[in-house]
């Protein structure tokens, strides 16, 4: 490997090439547009576009491409070369400013949700100057905007961009009340810890189910699982530790700071878990995070698994959303520093978090509604579908004082005395993680751990900053009115503990009595992608997003239909697989290990007349009976896949998949698992379970 600070960011035109082969002033003219939103003039554009393309061909770059992120949860990529015909027949390099700030990929081609019509092409990709170019696979990525013809937004960054926009308004408002007037930005910034899985490329080929759905469609339980937890934190393999080895090189030199990796819970699976950085580039990272992930794994034989729930029975994987608000000064608004309970602001920006996730629970919930996501919320390793905020013991108790108008009596550091004195003593921290709760304060940031692996960050941060920029927005109106400044700022923190504090959980959120509890609070429990999605739309919803301009209603009513139109499809796909595999695979196995057992009795006959059946006779006749359940099940399954085609709408094909095909394919399923277990392993037809998560060596 080369010298990790020497590799760091090689592919990336960032701040330091910037400064290296812009002029003064162009480079001055940049970063106003970066920092303060300043136009960008043409001029500068096309400085900035000869710099970047002087620098990416000694870097090996041939073309160039508007790098997006539209409503597939992919990024998408369309190349051009450098290359313009020269008078003497030979060609120049050239890339022009106009170029750089705007490309035209095809709209209709796209999901749009109806927005466009497929005779409707044209669309526009616009140049993200918060976002630095990078260099990938011989070509110069430009991340950019995706939107149509009309403007709308057809991509998953303008409206996080808005929202980040939107939450900067709106706490500058309350920073200027506590009589700051140095800030002149406040951002969110986020480190998401992306979990995967990783099986044997060879195996993996075998797996229809894997091979078009990402996830096993069929397995039995093998006889070791996750049962001993020996897998987290545990030595890393070999193959695995080389895997890593290559995939942080290959992140370093796009600048991602990837920074903690370790093996998770179940066999198989692992982490990857990145510092923190801006929203909007962190969201960029983690897209290419995911790419490079899977790129890099088949270089060693395996396949990355990206899937929230790739395999029944042990843990699926998650993407825990690390979020933090910071001023440009360098403050966390959301650290309660030494004395949190006399720290005001903190209180305050806390309280708005409080009231967001109160207000908006749905929409959270919404954020991370997919067809994969839903077989994970509520499991071992995943929160439930309800949302709620851990706080941690002090801050409860700041919280309770600050309703009842009592004095808060403080937490009392604890130091760890581990009785052996060559051990270092430290002071415990006043509040443990809760790893059930949804949405934890966990020192200076809150997690939301309800994302599933395969998701974009972009939905649940585009939620979050929305709804407490609402917060704060509903706040600075209040506040700024006031005579008495730090009355009304006690007054409404005092009204937001006690109009929220539903939210507020600290205990087991795998407690089935806290589902029940949650719903005596009137907390909502979406399960499935069909309950949730369509209370996008919700006027409430609509109301507090589109006065944020984050997004507009013709927006909000696209990603609706798109959201469920992907469930649907993702469902349906892994129906049709179900239905191919039992057909093709399973039966046949089936029948083949029942003629050798078949065989084998008729020879026992043979040799004695009254020879009994034995365990053969016993399995053939479990087997036959297995066998028609399964043809029985893969018929009915075929049959609601018809009936489907039916649903008037993508919101009914919803609720039909939801209650019609699931409950078959999960028939289907478990009479498939049963053969399994019965069936001669030199006859079943993939890789088993214990294959795939032991596989790896």
């Amino acid at each position: 490997m080369q010298n990790t600070i020497e590799i760091f960011g090689s592919k990336v035109f960032d701040d330091r090439v910037m400064k290296a082969t812009l002029s003064a002033k162009v480079y001055q003219s940049l970063k106003e547009t970066i920092d303060k939103g300043k136009e960008l003039d043409i001029s500068v554009a096309n400085a900035v576009a000869e710099a970047m393309k002087e620098w990416a061909i000694q870097n090996g770059a041939t073309h160039f491409t508007h790098w997006f992120q539209p409503l597939t949860g992919i990024t998408a990529e369309k190349h051009d070369s450098f290359i313009s015909p020269a008078p003497d027949g030979r060609v120049i390099m050239e890339f022009s400013g106009k170029e750089l700030i705007k490309g035209e990929p095809d709209a209709s081609s796209f999901p749009s949700g109806g927005i466009r019509a497929t005779f409707e092409a044209r669309g526009y990709t616009m140049w993200d100057p918060t976002s630095f170019a990078f260099i990938k696979d011989r070509s110069l990525c430009i991340p950019t905007a995706f939107c149509s013809y009309g403007g709308e937004a057809l991509d998953k960054k303008t409206p996080l961009l808005r929202s980040m926009d939107a939450l900067n308004k709106q706490a500058l408002r309350i920073l200027r009340l506590f009589g700051n007037k140095d800030v002149k930005r406040v951002t969110t910034s986020v480190g998401p810890e992306q979990e995967y899985f990783l099986v044997d490329k060879a195996m993996f080929d075998k797996r229809k189910d894997l091979v078009f759905t990402g996830r096993t469609l069929f397995g039995a339980k093998p006889p070791k699982g996750q049962e001993m937890e020996d897998h987290y934190f545990g030595v890393i393999k070999p193959k695995v530790a080389e895997y890593m080895a290559d995939l942080n090189e290959e992140l370093w030199k796009l600048g991602i700071l990837a920074k903690t990796e370790h093996n998770e819970v179940a066999p198989a699976q692992h982490e990857l878990a990145p510092i923190y950085t801006t929203t909007n580039v962190a969201t960029d990272h983690n897209q290419l995070t995911m790419e490079i992930m899977q790129k890099v794994a088949l270089k060693h034989g395996l396949v990355c698994l990206l899937h929230e729930k790739p395999f029944a029975g042990v843990n699926g994987s998650g993407k825990h959303n690390n979020w933090s608000i910071a001023t440009d000064t360098g403050i966390n608004l959301l650290s309660p520093g030494e004395t949190p309970s006399e720290n005001a602001q903190f209180l305050l920006f806390l309280c708005a978090v409080i009231k967001a996730v109160d207000d908006y629970q749905d929409l959270l919930r919404i954020s991370v509604a997919t067809a994969g996501n839903d077989h994970r919320l509520g499991a071992n390793e995943a929160p439930p579908a309800v949302v709620s905020v851990f706080l941690g013991d002090e801050l409860t108790e700041i919280l309770e004082s600050i309703e009842k108008d009592v004095p808060y009596k403080g937490t009392k550091k604890t130091t760890i005395k581990l009785g052996v004195d060559v051990l270092p003593k430290f002071a415990r921290d006043t509040t443990d993680r809760n790893r059930t709760s949804p949405f934890a304060f966990t020192g200076n940031k809150f997690e939301f751990r309800m994302l599933g692996s395969s998701n974009s960050i972009s939905c649940a941060n585009i939620m979050l900053n929305s709804a407490v920029a609402e917060s704060l927005k509903i706040y600075a109106d209040r506040l700024e009115n006031e005579k008495d400044f730090e009355a009304a700022l006690h007054n409404m923190i005092k009204k937001t503990i006690k109009d929220h504090k539903r939210i507020l959980f600290n205990g087991n959120g795998y407690d089935d009595a806290w589902i029940k509890e949650a719903e005596k609070r009137g907390l909502v429990n979406y399960k499935t992608t069909p309950d949730c999605m369509p209370h996008l739309l919700d006027k409430k919803n609509v109301e507090m997003l589109t006065s944020h301009n984050v997004f507009t209603e013709t927006e909000l009513k696209s990603r609706c239909e798109i959201m469920l139109d992907n469930y649907c499809k993702t469902v349906i796909i892994e129906s049709n697989t179900m239905v191919d595999m039992a057909q093709k695979q399973i039966l046949p196995a089936i029948e083949s290990y029942i003629k050798e057992l078949s065989e084998t009795i008729s020879l026992k006959l043979k040799i004695k007349s009254n020879a009994r059946y034995g365990f053969e006779g016993t399995i053939v006749e479990k087997l036959s009976d297995l066998c028609e359940k399964i043809y029985e099940s893969k018929e009915g399954l075929q049959a609601e896949l018809l009936e489907v085609k039916k649903a008037k709408n993508v919101e009914e094909e919803g609720y039909f998949i939801r209650d019609k095909i699931i409950p078959q394919m999960d028939k289907l399923r478990s009479f498939a698992d049963k053969a399994e277990e019965l069936t001669a392993e030199k006859y079943w037809p993939y890789p088993t379970y214990g294959d795939l998560l032991f596989g790896v060596k």
